[in-house]
């Protein structure tokens, strides 16, 4: 089973909320509904700006801890490393 580490945002280098699941595209699509109460629903974080596939969720709640204990400028730098243009990408996994 994949799992998944993602980081969600609500304006270009704004709110930031890192997170872990095992269903990418519904656990967007749950955030973007503001169906997950929490800090992800008061900030609006609902654009997916940077994710990761794992072959196990464990895996993936290891990196998950690695980029929580990283600054913010080490979230920002994954994000820009592979989105420069901060689009959401949720379009891109719903077509997989």
């Amino acid at each position: 089973m994949k799992a998944f580490v993602y980081i969600l945002f609500n304006k270009k280098h704004g709110t930031l909320y890192c997170g872990v699941t095992s269903d990418l595209a519904k656990r967007i699509w749950q955030h973007k509904e503001k169906l997950v109460d929490g800090f992800s629903k008061r900030y609006a974080t609902d654009k997916l700006g940077y994710y990761e596939i794992f072959d196990s969720i464990t895996q993936a709640i290891t990196r998950e801890k690695q980029i929580k204990a990283g600054s913010r400028k080490d979230k920002t730098d994954l994000i820009q490393k592979k989105n420069p243009q901060w689009l959401d990408l949720y379009a891109e996994i719903v077509k997989r």
